[in-house]
């Protein structure tokens, strides 16, 4: 009778934790790659870095003055034995404020695993 209790008291905590969650954002954990920003007379050079992710698996927009690059950089040995995990994976979102003015991005490019990215000046 007393695991039966147990039992129920510990089905009644899991639904409250599955229903009653307080509101939260939908958006999976991140990580934000570092990045060094350069100006030139025409354009703004961003070198971000981005070890093992493929260019396809990389989203640049601009909006509302901000420049977002999101992408997700996977475990490259999924069945190998972790040891040590210091340079990070998973979803990534790196969100720059941009300056005043009108900007389009241009060239874009990894470069020895970092993302080389300019902003033109319009």
């Amino acid at each position: 009778m007393w695991a039966e209790a147990m039992e129920m008291l510990d089905r009644a905590e899991r639904l409250q934790r599955r229903f009653f969650q307080p509101a939260r954002p939908a958006l999976r954990p991140t990580w934000e790659p570092p990045l060094d920003i350069y100006e030139t007379d025409d354009a703004y050079w961003l070198v971000i870095a981005l070890p093992g992710v493929r260019p396809d698996d990389i989203e640049i927009a601009i909006d509302g003055g901000f420049l977002t690059v999101v992408g997700e950089r996977p475990i490259p040995l999924r069945r190998a034995r972790i040891h040590r995990l210091e340079i990070p994976h998973g979803r990534f979102e790196r969100r720059i404020e941009l300056p005043p003015g009108r900007l389009e991005v241009g060239r874009r490019e990894l470069v020895d695993g970092c993302l080389l990215l300019s902003l033109r000046k319009l």
